[in-house]
């Protein structure tokens, strides 16, 4: 399975020499750290069901001596993997430019990243390939531009959520959000699975 993963890598060399220039673009049109962080994780793991929605490579793949649970969890893993190595890269660059950030945005910037491919992922395996790509980057545009207002709006909807969230103290709010969010995961790496073993390539 680990050599699935790095397999992403390989296929994605002359993507990867645009990575780091494109993350320094956000850095200098001064976006948010959480965004930036969120753009930074989701470069890799996207290039790939990219790539592979072009060249149908889930052919390949099932020819291969891998369980289908195995290229599953070789998706969920490494695109965790790699939020850790992209939060790491851009987290350096913000540091190098004197730019300031916060644990905060960081435990910000990969929550959202995860909660977005455990949303994102199942699609892949349930739209029809010449779809798929275009149907992420608009929900991720829709994401960036609405979530905030979304978000701000339910607060003022549901004054008794926030405050009874406000009252917790940080490390439950954190221990609950992380818990929940990884639980969401799971169940969508379980939903890959289950629709990933009844496709027929």
């Amino acid at each position: 399975m680990f050599h699935l993963i790095k397999r992403d890598v390989i296929l994605q060399k002359k993507q990867l020499l645009i990575f780091i220039p494109f993350i320094l673009f956000f850095i200098f049109m001064d976006v948010h750290p959480v965004l930036t962080f969120l753009v930074a994780s989701v470069f890799i793991p996207f290039n790939t069901y990219a790539y592979d929605e072009k060249a149908e490579t889930n052919i390949l793949l099932n020819s291969l001596p891998y369980t289908r649970n195995e290229i599953i969890a070789s998706r969920y893993l490494g695109a965790v993997f790699y939020m850790v190595i992209a939060i790491g890269l851009t987290s350096v660059a913000l540091f190098s430019f004197g730019k300031l950030f916060s644990m905060t945005d960081i435990a910000l910037g990969s929550g959202l990243f995860l909660l977005f491919a455990a949303c994102t992922f199942p699609l892949f395996y349930i739209l029809k390939p010449g779809y798929i790509t275009t149907a992420v980057l608009i929900g991720f545009i829709l994401l960036s531009a609405m979530g905030p207002p979304v978000v701000l709006y339910l607060a003022e909807q549901f004054s008794g959520v926030t405050d009874f969230m406000m009252n917790l103290s940080i490390p439950i709010l954190y221990t609950g959000s992380t818990v929940l969010i990884m639980l969401i995961y799971l169940l969508s790496w379980g939903l890959s699975t289950a629709i990933y073993q009844r496709k027929v390539f």
